[in-house]
């Protein structure tokens, strides 16, 4: 074995003794983000569309609504879950057609990586985020448009969520 493998192997049993952390995986995963965030600010400088020096304040509200559903969407939706399927494992329902899975772990810290981010709407916030500001700037309305729809969808979500906390108490008021 290499001296620089001896050296990450050590780094690695020193940053998580008791516990297996794919920060192999992790590297992977900065460094495609790093591509994509490269890739989009290449197409912005390529196509000669201007950065705004501030944000519109609506423009901040509407992505991150939408960055939240989508992330939630693609994370813990029931129906989007052939998509994370290959790197993670089914566990148990949590309600509102979202479902908890756990991290597939085969040995590959890529993979394993790549599970953690797919399950986490927090960890793929980032991503969907950057995506979001990126078309912002290379396809305003129609960025807006899809924004808009999310941003929609999640008011729904909460109004729907209201509803039926409101239906449940109406229905405990009457049995008292």
């Amino acid at each position: 074995m290499s001296e620089l493998k001896h050296k990450v192997a050590r780094l690695r049993q020193a940053y998580a003794p008791h516990e297996h952390r794919p920060l192999g995986g992790y590297l992977a995963a900065m460094g495609t983000y790093a591509g994509v965030a490269g890739a989009i600010a290449g197409l912005v400088r390529m196509t000669g569309r201007t950065v705004p020096e501030r944000p519109a304040t609506s423009d901040v509200v509407l992505l991150a609504i939408a960055t939240h559903k989508l992330s939630r969407l693609l994370s813990k939706d029931a129906v989007t879950s052939p998509l994370r399927a290959p790197f993670t494992r089914y566990d148990r329902p949590i309600g509102s057609g979202e479902v908890m899975e756990q991290v597939r772990d085969s040995g590959s810290p890529t993979r394993h990586a790549i599970g953690e981010l797919l399950s986490c709407p927090f960890c793929l916030a980032v991503w969907v985020a950057t995506g979001f500001t990126g078309a912002l700037v290379l396809a305003p309305r129609l960025t807006r448009l899809v924004a808009t729809a999310l941003t929609a969808v999640a008011a729904s979500d909460f109004l729907q969520m209201g509803y039926a906390m409101a239906q449940q108490g109406a229905e405990g008021h009457h049995r008292d």
